[in-house]
């Protein structure tokens, strides 16, 4: 399911820089993130679910993580929610994007940057209410909100390039819209001024969320209202 054209490498060879959501280059991120996601309530991991419900997840994490309960005791729920999201169970041999152009940037020694801070992208997370995190892990612990073949929607459309599509389907994904607003529509207004500064000194390679592009809100109709051209590039 990995698309990768060759319009898509010429832009990449291009530009003079290449801008992800955070700076991927940055050799603290993952240090940052891992200790934004430690709980500082107080809480352990099990204090958050009923005895049976707990007695799941300690069964889930070690047959479809292979992992043991205990390595996440000390982590906010929202850290199991996000690992449980990401993983892939159909795929033998996942793929990265990120670390794909990252790659690439780095061979041709461009610059890496970032259009937010860990702590911005933290805050996001903690932003999410504790009971509906809860909510959905339960729920996939329950077999709901599993349907592969809405999953397999969201992937034709990506493929196909299908930003109405793929709007479409993220509007009937269960998402609230305070959820929508906060992960999409605030952070592309943010992002806007911090892209238009970056533009203005060189050419920048943006890889971003395709979720962030379409829509009144999305980023493309924002560069627009900004006078910039927009064309895609197939």
């Amino acid at each position: 399911d990995y698309i990768w054209t060759d319009a898509m490498k010429q832009s990449l060879l291009k530009s003079k820089e290449v801008c992800f959501e955070m700076d991927m280059d940055d050799p603290n991120i993952m240090m940052q993130i891992a200790a934004g996601m430690i709980d500082q309530s107080g809480k352990k991991l099990k204090d958050y679910f009923s005895p049976a419900d707990y007695e799941k997840l300690e069964k889930y994490v070690k047959d479809s993580l292979g992992m043991n309960i205990e390595l996440f005791q000390q982590m906010k729920p929202v850290a199991l929610q996000t690992l449980f999201s990401t993983q892939s169970s159909d795929c033998s041999n996942p793929i990265s994007y990120e670390n794909n152009i990252m790659e690439a940037a780095k061979t041709d020694k461009k610059e890496i940057t970032g259009l937010e801070t860990v702590s911005e992208q933290l805050d996001l997370f903690d932003n999410m209410p504790v009971d509906s995190v809860i909510k959905d892990i339960v729920d996939l612990l329950n077999g709901k909100n599993t349907d592969k073949g809405d999953f397999k929607k969201l992937t034709t459309a990506y493929k196909n390039q299908d930003l109405p599509a793929l709007g479409k389907l993220i509007k009937q994904s269960g998402a609230s819209d305070k959820d929508i607003d906060g992960f999409l529509d605030v952070r592309n207004e943010k992002w806007i001024p911090r892209m238009v500064e970056k533009m203005d000194k060189t050419s920048v390679f943006f890889a971003v969320g395709a979720g962030h592009l379409y829509g009144e809100n999305g980023l493309i109709s924002l560069l627009k209202k900004e006078r910039y051209t927009v064309t895609p590039i197939k």
